[in-house]
């Protein structure tokens, strides 16, 4: 009996049994059939095609692989393309892309398979994905060897690309010619933002420099009273101390204040004096 997991025991049993290779039904046999055991464990190993396995070169027997829980690797021709065209164009990977558009699933272009040819008949500024793809499609729909292929692609992405700048570069031309104005994009603008950080990295040694002196060069600033330009030592503070004197160091808020009394003629001319005409 082939090797299988204790769950599908009952399940080749059957086979065997609807084979006529066991002629007598074993005593646990309907036991299992109204009790069936746990499904398949999740490390089962799942039926793998041959689409994304990497082909083997040359040919060698088929071997039956031993079981392994780890998931196999999972290889596409198209990585290897992808591979060698950012190795050859590696300035490429640092074009700006947009992440919003183009982020489901793409629909199948209707150029594709026999009819598509050229790479200009996607479009003529193609992107690196086109260049992989049309290589692909050169070489599984029209039976090129592979590095036959990309050159081919290659060879057309360049002219396209070569085509698209100097257009575009004419076109800016004559765009200030007539007199337009381009504004700065947010590249030059981030550009900007890093130059001023900058600088004040280089000045941030120097304006310490000066916070510390700063902070060094204080002094002491005191209201001169008039006449007392000079220093007495003290002199007039220990004789008011005899003399039973209590310093008074603010007189303004000591001495009491001696309000001026109006007539009635000054109140009555003043501007705050309404008059009333009370009825007698």
């Amino acid at each position: 009996m082939v090797r299988r997991i204790a769950s599908q025991v009952h399940q080749q049993v059957s086979r065997l049994m609807r084979g006529d290779y066991i002629k007598q039904q074993p005593a646990w046999f309907q036991a299992v059939l109204e009790y069936p055991p746990l499904p398949l464990p999740p490390k089962a190993p799942p039926a793998r095609s041959v689409y994304d396995l990497k082909p083997v070169k040359g040919s060698q027997p088929s071997r039956a692989r031993r079981y392994d829980p780890r998931p196999l690797p999972i290889y596409y021709l198209e990585d290897d393309i992808r591979r060698q065209f950012f190795r050859d164009h590696p300035f490429e990977a640092f074009r700006p892309t947009t992440l919003v558009e183009g982020d489901g699933v793409e629909d199948q272009h209707p150029v594709s398979g026999k009819e598509w040819k050229r790479l200009r008949q996607r479009g003529r500024n193609p992107t690196p994905e086109d260049a992989i793809r049309f290589t692909l499609n050169l070489h599984e729909h029209f039976d090129i060897p592979l590095s036959q292929a990309y050159t081919q692609a290659v060879a057309q992405f360049r002219a396209l690309r070569s085509e698209h700048h100097i257009a575009t570069t004419f076109a800016v031309m004559e765009a200030e010619y007539l007199g337009g104005v381009f504004s700065r994009g947010e590249i030059a603008h981030a550009f900007e933002k890093e130059k001023k950080g900058l600088v004040t990295f280089e000045r941030r040694e120097e304006l310490d420099e000066g916070a510390i002196a700063a902070r060094k060069r204080w002094k002491a600033i005191l209201d001169q009273q008039p006449g007392s330009s000079t220093w007495s030592k003290g002199e007039a503070y220990v004789r008011l101390w005899k003399e039973g004197v209590r310093p008074n160091y603010a007189p303004v808020l000591t001495q009491p204040v001696v309000e001026e009394r109006l007539t009635a003629e000054q109140i009555a001319a003043s501007a705050d004096f309404v008059h009333l005409n009370v009825p007698r």
